[in-house]
């Protein structure tokens, strides 16, 4: 396998991962409880604060990271088929 069908086996996971309601429902519920934590929270309490925003920072970047991972498998089937779009985003016009 080359390292662009990784690439795109890789985007296709994380695109199949966003999709599914199961794991938006669970990091908008973490990201919530997250930001209320925060909210909360004595302004004197700075390790708690710190703690409760690194956390939702890590929720962030793990949602970043797949659509991160979309966009490169996107940019792939994009120069290989010499289109602007590639073939699925077509579909769901």
């Amino acid at each position: 396998m080359t390292e662009e069908e990784q690439l795109i086996e890789i985007g296709e996971a994380a695109e199949t991962v966003l999709a599914q309601p199961a794991f938006n429902r669970v990091i908008n519920t973490l990201v919530d409880s997250t930001f209320q934590s925060f909210v909360n929270s004595d302004p004197k309490e700075k390790e708690e604060r710190e703690r409760t925003y690194s956390h939702y920072r890590a929720l962030v970047d793990v949602v970043d990271t797949l659509k991160q991972q979309v966009a490169v498998k996107d940019g792939i089937l994009v120069k290989q088929h010499g289109d602007t779009r590639p073939e699925e985003s077509k579909d769901h016009e």
